[in-house]
């Protein structure tokens, strides 16, 4: 039986797959509006990649339809005990324990908070991620449990087959979607060229082998998990000479493509590679280090702000971008930030729609 959006987020949360599950969310928020699920679901989601803003814009929405949900309080406690302020969570923990007397992370988060609930500690915990222990819990990873009940022969097995088929240095995380309905068929193969090269001009021009091996390099980045490589041979693709029947199917590989977090995304280019041709980086993703200026929170919540991208000194500066975000990020805006974000056009000048930011507390 098809198990609906919700139900399927959940399972990728309980096998940690926080990106998927807010990109599965995001695709049905016309179907879900107004819904506490929907909106309490994501909030821990974004709680758990780090996107403190994003999490709290939907925990604030699930207020408006409830606001004695346990798994919703938490979450919301959770954000004022990263940010140090106590003794708002502790209001959230006492709420917690009137409606659920049992409730063990309330029970810890408060012995935390009677214990070692300084500042200091605080910030060690979130830098370490300790402090997901008082997260809205997910339940048992089924993919860990599968794991553990494996012999150990097989995996030793395992191991023998990792060593000889991938050589050391390279990550190999399992295959991903089947996309054999993308694969080129034998014509788009042979015709991979547009035949009428006078309708318009191309960035690009390619030999018909050169699309072939580019279309398949794309695919087998794709299945690498090297999602940001495989967008920059679509890209390639999409502004050259090839035909519509392969760049049809480029387009449709791109629907795969996972948003990352601030530990699973690779293959990030710099803001110089960017700038010198942002059609072939365009929908990448990058986790640049800098620093925010000229910052603007508009009247419907949006952010927006000029982004120096560089180390945390500034003194290895790369240029500026303008960030636009969905909803305020919880920073301070005189210390060095990463900002997780993809790479956009506006007016013709590089620019990023902002997923998260990080930023230290030490």
């Amino acid at each position: 039986m098809a198990k609906d959006a919700l139900s399927l987020a959940w399972l990728d949360m309980r096998r940690r797959r926080f990106a998927t599950a807010i990109k599965r969310l995001e695709a049905k928020k016309d179907i879900y509006e107004e819904n506490l699920e929907y909106y309490v679901t994501l909030g821990i989601a974004c709680l758990y990649v780090g996107d403190i803003g994003a999490s709290s814009s939907y925990f604030q929405l699930a207020r408006k339809i409830s606001l004695t949900d346990t798994r919703l309080l938490l979450g919301q406690a959770a954000i004022f005990l990263r940010r140090g302020d106590t003794a708002r969570a502790l209001q959230y923990y006492l709420e917690i324990k009137d409606n659920d007397p049992q409730n063990k992370t309330a029970d810890a988060a408060m012995e935390f908070i009677r214990v070692n609930g300084n500042y200091d500690t605080i910030c060690r915990w979130v830098d370490t991620g300790k402090i997901e222990q008082f997260y809205p819990p997910l339940g048992s990873n089924p993919d860990r449990i599968a794991l553990v009940a494996v012999a150990s022969t097989a995996f030793m097995l395992g191991c023998i087959f990792a060593f000889i088929f991938f050589p050391r240095g390279q990550q190999y995380t399992g295959p991903r979607a089947d996309l054999t309905k993308l694969e080129l068929s034998a014509d788009e193969k042979s015709d991979a060229k547009e035949k009428d090269l006078s309708t318009q001009s191309y960035a690009f021009v390619l030999s018909n082998k050169e699309i072939n091996r580019r279309y398949n390099d794309a695919l087998k980045y794709f299945q690498a998990h090297r999602d940001n490589a495989a967008q920059i041979e679509v890209n390639m693709i999409l502004n050259s000479d090839a035909s519509v029947a392969v760049k049809k199917k480029a387009r449709l590989l791109m629907g795969y493509f996972e948003i990352p977090d601030f530990d699973t995304i690779s293959d990030v280019p710099s803001l110089t590679d960017v700038a010198a041709n942002p059609a072939l980086y365009l929908d990448c993703w990058v986790n640049w280090g800098g620093k925010i200026s000229n910052a603007v929170t508009y009247e419907d919540g949006k952010y927006s702000c000029d982004f120096l991208v560089g180390d945390e000194t500034l003194a290895k500066y790369e240029g500026t971008v303008r960030v636009h975000f969905d909803a305020a990020p919880a920073v301070d805006g005189g210390r060095a930030v990463k900002i997780l974000g993809k790479i956009s056009l506006e007016d013709g000048l590089v620019c990023l729609k902002g997923r998260a930011v990080y930023q230290s507390i030490k």
